[in-house]
């Protein structure tokens, strides 16, 4: 899929989200530099609970886009631990354990502000080891109907599904979830690049649609790719590297 055409999905989709989405209090209608909540997240968000993996997650990750906070809240209220990463990972990963956040809180702790208040700061080496993650929940700007989702275009979450993959915590049991508008949903099949993450399940404020055989494949950072990006030299990205040339040395 070719960046053209990625970016003519974007502006079609951003130019929808000026009547159907929510501005940030932060970046406004810059829709490269968020990821907006939308009119109809709620509804979106109770077709979310309705499915299986929610209902059997005891632990769940969920990206900080506006469109998920109200399942970020959802998963706290729930008792489930919360996975996330600070705003363009620039912090690494937060975690929010069960019974840590006070249910008067629960709103607050869902926010950006709030995962940093009650949120762990946890590196790859707390995170390797453990259980694989069961589900993941993200937002987007548009992903098309065979489960090829593209962001805001700095590719954090392609990057978070690498890195948790190479520590263990993903594959194919994994479960991934994309929240958007109908309006984001691109109906007809898109060919994603190597490092696109599809998706399992489109959720909508309309519908759940499930993505069937889509090829995806565990994930591995691209070592070739990172120089001279934003990604570079993320604290994850530094960690992994060390642990990968100690390994190696």
């Amino acid at each position: 899929m070719s960046v053209d055409i990625v970016q003519q999905h974007r502006d079609r989709i951003w130019a929808a989200l000026r009547r159907v989405g929510r501005p940030d209090s932060r970046f406004h209608w810059d829709f490269s530099s968020f990821i907006a909540d939308f009119e109809g997240s709620s509804e979106a968000t109770a077709r979310v609970l309705e499915l299986d993996a929610w209902r059997r997650a005891e632990r769940v990750f969920i990206t900080p886009d506006n469109s998920t906070e109200l399942l970020r809240r959802e998963a706290l209220y729930a008792g489930k631990t919360l996975l996330v990463t600070t705003y363009g990972i620039r912090r690494g990963f937060l975690q929010i354990g069960p019974g840590v956040v006070p249910e008067r809180d629960v709103n607050y702790a869902a926010t950006l502000d709030g995962l940093d208040w009650y949120g762990t700061p946890v590196s790859l080496a707390d995170l390797r080891g453990g259980p694989e993650l069961p589900l993941l929940i993200t937002g987007g700007s548009a992903v098309s109907s065979n489960g090829i989702r593209f962001g805001k275009g700095h590719g954090y979450f392609d990057l978070e599904w690498a890195v948790l993959s190479e520590i263990g915590l993903t594959g194919a049991g994994s479960v991934v979830v994309d929240v958007v508008h109908d309006e984001q949903v691109v109906d007809e099949h898109l060919d994603g690049e190597p490092h696109d993450v599809a998706v399992d399940w489109i959720v909508t404020p309309t519908r759940a649609l499930h993505v069937p055989d889509h090829g995806r494949t565990a994930g591995f950072v691209r070592w070739d790719m990172l120089p001279g990006t934003e990604h570079e030299f993320l604290p994850p990205i530094e960690e992994l590297r060390a642990w990968r040339d100690g390994a190696g040395a």
